[in-house]
């Protein structure tokens, strides 16, 4: 009696367990038909979700295309401030473009790794470069304000300061020898940049300060090589102007000039082949063309004649020759 009663158990028990091994086996069998049957509908045809995802992402490249629209009309609006700064206002002050190196040049590629590999890459990649040079340009276009207002709040003192008359009398000058480069340099032989302009005349010719300013060196120099004896002016507003192989000088390192005062004579010291004025023009550290000041005080007969008369060529009387500073 006992062991039928417990084969009936044990019989009883394994049936359950087989149900419950079929009902597990009909829901994982369900589930993987639920889940193929969603991958082929979501293949196939787009979901409610996958839907809302597709009009967010045409939504975001429109808001992409629109911020690259003002992006470029903000650009536009840059360039007509620059042009303005450097062809209205700078002329009004006689004052050069301020340059900032390298504030027009892109950013490396490296900068916009991070934006690779997407499906958007490259309108996100052509908004961002978009928005930084606009940046860059805006960044420079306030320096450059700045410094127009600074000029307008001492446009007096500035009109004094500025390097705009010829640093010896005009009558006294024999030859007129151009700024840039020069194919052979009279002493080196060689191809070299002339970074002033050089004025043939006489010995002893009276050299003055072409704008008000401080003297900031007065040098000795080396005999037959470089400037010579030299003196330098700070103008401020970020001119500077040298007069180099003079014979006499008549300043001292801090002393305040003026326009017209005269400061030394024309001589042939250091790198020299001949009496003559080396005169520079220095705007914020770069050496640029005399002959844009030269024309203030000149009608415009005299200032064709003048660019008409120069000398370009490699056979130069009178020439300076090489120092820690020049070529």
């Amino acid at each position: 009696m006992n062991e039928d009663i417990r084969n009936t158990t044990e019989a009883t028990q394994s049936s359950k367990r087989r149900n419950r091994y079929n009902i597990l086996r009909q829901m994982l069998i369900g589930f993987i038909v639920i889940s193929i049957v969603n991958m082929a509908i979501s293949y196939l045809f787009h979901t409610p979700k996958m839907h809302q995802i597709a009009n967010d992402n045409r939504e975001l490249v429109l808001k992409y295309e629109i911020l690259q629209d003002r992006i470029a009309s903000m650009q536009g609006k840059i360039a007509e401030i620059r042009h303005r700064d450097h062809y209205v206002y700078r002329r009004l002050f006689s004052s050069d473009t301020l340059a900032i190196e390298g504030i027009y040049n892109p950013y490396p590629p490296s900068k916009y790794e991070n934006l690779k590999g997407d499906e958007y890459s490259d309108i996100m990649l052509n908004t961002w470069q978009m928005l930084d040079a606009a940046t860059r340009h805006t960044y420079a276009a306030s320096r450059s304000l700045d410094e127009v207002q600074h000029f307008a709040k001492g446009k007096e003192q500035m009109s004094q300061a500025i390097p705009a008359i010829w640093p010896i009398d005009r009558t006294k000058l024999k030859a007129f020898y151009a700024f840039g480069v020069r194919k052979v340099h009279p002493i080196l032989k060689r191809r070299t940049m002339h970074k002033g302009v050089d004025m043939s005349t006489d010995f002893g010719v009276p050299v003055y300060a072409t704008g008000d300013g401080v003297v900031e060196k007065v040098e000795q120099g080396k005999r037959r090589r470089g400037y010579g004896r030299q003196i330098l002016i700070d103008h401020k507003f970020g001119y500077k102007t040298r007069y180099a192989h003079l014979l006499k000088m008549f300043v001292k390192p801090g002393e305040k000039v003026q326009r017209g005062q005269l400061i030394g004579e024309v001589g042939s010291s250091g790198g020299s082949t001949g009496p003559h004025l080396h005169y520079e023009v220095i705007y914020r550290g770069r050496n640029v063309n005399p002959v844009n000041y030269f024309n203030r005080n000149m009608t415009s007969d005299e200032y064709r004649m003048l660019m008409e008369n120069m000398k370009h060529n490699s056979t130069l009387e009178t020439d300076e020759g090489t120092s820690n500073e020049e070529n």
